[in-house]
């Protein structure tokens, strides 16, 4: 009887290794992958079996170092450019513009250039950016 007693004892001892290595490695996961938590904003886009945007609705215009603008790869200056947008927004209510800016263009002209986009009645306005290499380097 005595004997029974000794090995029906319930071992009441939590072991917390399992439970520190699960929170560690939780910890580390959520080190690495906050970084690119905050990278841009947080959106649910809508999903579409296929581009409902058409080549043709599509246009860039290009900011250069020397402040000329470029519809596609037309050249305007930024007196023409409200009446060249304001055509195209006619020709194609539906149109998409993608702006593209030299980085050492100021703020200032690339805003200019977005006024007048908007100005033009055109609302599809995207930004056209090059993404940073692994390396980090630009």
């Amino acid at each position: 009887m005595l004997y029974a007693r000794r090995h029906r004892r319930v071992n009441a001892d939590i072991v917390l290794t399992p439970l520190i290595d699960t929170a560690w490695t939780l910890l580390i996961i959520f080190i690495i992958t906050s970084p690119m938590i905050f990278r841009g904003l947080d959106i649910k886009l809508p999903r579409s079996s296929s581009n409902n945007i058409r080549p043709d609705a599509r246009k860039i215009v290009t900011v250069n170092k020397d402040h000329s603008v470029y519809i596609d790869k037309e050249r305007y200056s930024l007196i023409q450019l409200e009446p060249a947008l304001i055509a195209l927004k006619r020709g194609n209510p539906d149109i998409s513009v993608y702006l593209r800016a030299d980085r050492d263009v100021p703020y200032g002209v690339v805003v200019s250039v977005m006024d007048l986009l908007k100005k033009s009645g055109i609302d599809r306005l995207g930004m056209i950016t090059e993404p940073i290499s692994k390396s980090g380097q630009q």
